[in-house]
């Protein structure tokens, strides 16, 4: 499994979460979705949407690392990237309990968890490689 990146390595990310509340959902669920996997996330409720921003995903690589999906992560990373930045969704009910599940294919009735980092510095596919490195 490979290292956590060193924490006082300088890195700049603005990450954006978002992700609906469905008319039959509890706004505090939906934003431990958010929470949970983010959690120095500022969260907000925008027009029935929850919209969490961060500078960090500290806590999300670690995940990406505990459940063994690092290259998963990669691919999906890197498959996404546009310019600055990249973007992922997630399933929204596992995110709620702290699990990393990539949202592919037919999407999920309770909609999804849109994230969306956009990277300063370094550039995306250094950040990238810190947050997921190449495992094999």
């Amino acid at each position: 499994m490979p290292d956590a990146p060193e924490p006082d390595e300088a890195y700049r990310i603005d990450v954006e979460v978002t992700t609906p509340v469905l008319p039959t959902e509890v706004r505090s669920r939906v934003e431990r979705a958010v929470t949970a996997l983010f959690p120095g996330a500022e969260v907000e409720d925008r027009d029935g949407t929850v919209v969490g921003r961060t500078h960090a995903m500290d806590h999300f690589a670690e995940r990406l690392r505990e459940q063994a999906i690092v290259d998963t992560a990669r691919d999906v990373f890197l498959g996404s990237v546009a310019g600055d930045a990249f973007a992922f969704d997630l399933k929204k009910q596992p995110a709620h309990e702290g699990v990393v599940t990539f949202a592919v294919g037919r999407p999920d009735e309770l909609g999804e968890v849109h994230v969306h980092v956009r990277v300063d510095e370094p550039s995306v596919e250094a950040f990238v490689d810190r947050l997921a490195p190449r495992t094999a």
